[in-house]
């Protein structure tokens, strides 16, 4: 059996652009209980959405590419990733 990297990252994603947030804040939930994240949603509004999602940096990679792909109904202009604490195991 071979071991896995335990590593967590925490980091706070702040997502802008045209993002009808009604839609966008459920889809955001549900993907990232797909991945296995822990997220908290801090702020939302139809420009910005701010999150704070911690697990694995790979996960927390394919959490940023899927909401930069979103719903078809938002467009994302960009998002601002800055870590929140260290590392964790």
């Amino acid at each position: 059996m071979t071991g896995q990297d335990t590593t967590h990252f925490q980091e706070r994603m702040t997502i802008v652009g045209d993002l009808k947030a009604a839609s966008f804040v459920p889809w955001i939930r549900r993907h990232a209980a797909k991945l296995g994240l822990s997220h908290t949603i801090s702020h939302t509004s139809s420009m910005r959405i701010e999150l704070e999602v911690a697990g694995p940096e790979e996960l927390i990679d394919m959490m940023e590419m899927g909401c930069s792909l979103g719903p078809i109904d938002v467009w994302v202009e960009r998002i601002d990733r800055a870590a929140i604490s260290g590392e964790s195991t």
